[in-house]
């Protein structure tokens, strides 16, 4: 990926001490400061933006939101005086810990783009940047954000999340029609409803599901075109086995945010890493005891699939509850 269109790295850090009776005042007073679709409401035309404000204004247990993204009047006031960076929006996920207790993680507080996920000064100048700027957005929320006064910060991570990076050309390229018809394989190892081409970028937009074609140096040769996909019919797609098993290498297995597929359908997320490595390692098991190459476990992937039934994967339907 050039390094004039990855995506920005991140650095996350987690508080606790919120005041979330305060902070849900705020939020139940101020439902226009916040985001309207974020993933929340993940369909296209699911809610009118007078639905989701409604939600917000009925909203007394902070459990019930995913994410809060927003706070958009305090965030322009603090930009102008200073007290805000221009990289990234302002908001945080909910974490949740033993016993019920919720903690506030903030993942988008920082980005830094132009940067090569295999160079090492970029990754180093990431670090630098990452760390100024959750400072810069950390005491915004103690100092401007209701509920955030007596809060802490519990723990910063250790390394960047690698947005985006290098990926493996497979012997099957997932793409992003594959996610927007729900495709199914017969190799499938795993499932996933997560939308494709959500691009992060490092701005205070945070989000941009837009890409730019053609030549930026001449203006008249620029289009625009949307790479966003989301499983039709709120269903859910097959990653299939191939994608983890390299064109051009014997007895290797990719898995995570490497496996082969197009731009838009990478599968950068928690949950669709976790699939991808549970197959791989699996797999790697089932391939030593038969004295076999992983493309050559592609001509029969059904004991495969069945050993990541019986660890509880899902592959073909939910399972009824």
């Amino acid at each position: 990926m050039p390094r004039d269109e990855v995506q920005p790295h991140t650095l996350a850090f987690t508080v606790d001490g919120v005041d979330w009776e305060r902070l849900l005042q705020y939020i139940r007073t101020h439902p226009q400061q916040f985001s309207f679709k974020q993933l929340i409401f993940p369909l296209e035309d699911a809610n009118t933006r007078e639905d989701v404000e409604e939600m917000y204004r009925n909203c007394y247990d902070i459990k019930e939101l995913g994410e809060i993204m927003g706070f958009y009047e305090l965030r322009d006031i603090a930009f102008k005086n200073g007290d805000w960076h221009p990289y990234s929006g302002a908001g945080f996920f909910l974490t949740p810990k033993e016993g019920g207790h919720i903690q506030a993680h903030f993942q988008h507080s920082s980005q830094v783009d132009h940067a090569v996920a295999t160079d090492a000064w970029d990754l180093t100048r990431c670090n630098i940047e990452c760390r100024k700027q959750n400072r810069i957005a950390w005491r915004f929320f103690k100092n401007y954000v209701p509920g955030f006064e007596n809060a802490y910060i519990t723990k910063t991570c250790t390394e960047l999340r690698l947005r985006e990076g290098p990926r493996i050309v497979g012997d099957y390229m997932l793409t992003r029609d594959d996610v927007a018809e729900c495709r199914q394989f017969e190799d499938t190892i795993g499932k996933s409803s997560f939308k494709a081409g959500g691009y992060h970028v490092a701005s205070m937009d945070t989000l941009n599901h837009v890409a730019v074609v053609g030549n930026e140096d001449r203006k008249d040769n620029i289009q625009f075109k949307s790479d966003l996909a989301i499983p039709k019919d709120g269903g859910s797609y097959d990653i299939p086995y191939r994608c983890l098993v390299p064109q051009k290498v014997e007895n290797l297995l990719a898995a995570g945010k490497c496996v082969s597929t197009d731009r838009p359908a990478y599968l950068r997320y928690l949950h669709q890493t976790m699939v991808t490595g549970q197959a791989a390692g699996t797999a790697a098991g089932l391939c030593v005891q038969r004295g076999i190459t992983p493309r050559e476990l592609e001509k029969d992937v059904k004991e495969l699939q069945k050993r990541l039934l019986d660890q509880g994967a899902i592959l073909f339907e939910c399972p009824d509850r």
